[in-house]
């Protein structure tokens, strides 16, 4: 049998289920998932890997509207996945979303939903959320439009149909070589992923503006044989109220956050941890070019 391999772009509105479904697919959590709308703000590599072929999935913020620098920068993650990608996903809510139409009227999806270009697989999420005669409905409507190469109707978080999905996901690819060494399932570094844990647990824990104005960088990360490892991350906000937030007073609020954050950090990395957690300020960081370029988020994103 040949072997297949390629690159699979998970797209959608805020709040589809995108990383949800990244792991699911996976069998385990590497991406952060919140029911907060732009929790995803870097493109993230997934790897399922299996004799026959190499799946790489690359979960992608949600399709929005620019309105400052980052979410130009998030938009430019998005468009270099699709760039790269062999078949594009593209998740529907169909609870929130049924028709399609706040999705297909988003300008960043006209070029890409001309069915002669990509590959694209229609995913309606979340369908165990509405009835089976109003399901069968919208597999039958979206079908007819013969605008994908596949729809198909997923519960990410019930893990429904998924199988379904990577058959078909096989089918389209192309013959190739594994690209990554099958015992790995990302290609980030541990660094990364404790930071982004940080971040998901900032998102559960602070409301309204908080979690959208805060960035985690990790400054130290020492593994020590004798003792636990030490993790030194700077929580960086945007305004000196926003800091005072984030502490809470007499530092409860920190103090809470570091709990569950270094618990978090532990059950990822299996190992224990030594956890500090440090709070800065960087006026406007989410506009700055030069303070986005140092948080990791490219210079020029435009393919």
């Amino acid at each position: 049998m040949n072997h297949k391999s390629g690159y699979v772009a998970i797209l959608g509105l805020p709040n589809t289920g995108k990383s949800t479904l990244l792991n699911a697919l996976l069998g385990q959590k590497i991406a952060i998932t919140n029911k907060k709308p732009q929790t995803t703000r870097k493109k993230i590599l997934g790897i399922l890997s299996d004799k026959n072929y190499q799946i790489i999935f690359l979960d992608t913020p949600g399709i929005l509207s620019p309105s400052y620098l980052l979410q130009e920068k998030m938009m430019g993650e998005v468009a270099l996945s699709v760039h790269d990608a062999d078949i594009i996903l593209l998740l529907i809510d169909v609870k929130k979303d049924s028709s399609g139409n706040e999705t297909f009227n988003q300008k960043f999806l006209v070029n890409i939903l001309d069915k002669g270009k990509r590959k694209i697989v229609l995913l309606l999420n979340k369908i165990d959320l509405i009835k089976q005669n109003e399901a069968v409905r919208l597999l039958e409507h979206f079908e007819s439009l013969n605008k994908f190469n596949a729809v198909i109707p997923i519960s990410a978080k019930l893990i429904f149909n998924l199988d379904r999905l990577i058959e078909t996901i096989v089918d389209e690819l192309p013959d190739g070589p594994s690209y990554y060494p099958e015992d790995i399932v990302a290609d980030e570094d541990e660094r990364f992923f404790v930071s982004e844990i940080i971040r998901e647990k900032i998102l559960e824990l602070y409301r309204e503006e908080i979690p959208y104005s805060v960035e985690v960088l990790i400054s130290e990360f020492k593994e020590r044989e004798e003792s636990k490892d030490f993790i030194s991350a700077e929580i960086v906000v945007e305004r000196d109220t926003q800091k005072a937030i984030i502490i809470g007073r007499g530092g409860t609020a920190i103090k809470k956050l570091g709990e569950i954050a270094r618990k978090a950090v532990e059950d990822f990395l299996q190992r224990e941890v030594f956890l500090e957690l440090r709070v800065k300020v960087r006026k406007n960081w989410r506009s700055d070019e030069n303070l986005l370029k140092q948080f990791g988020y490219k210079s020029d994103t435009k393919k």
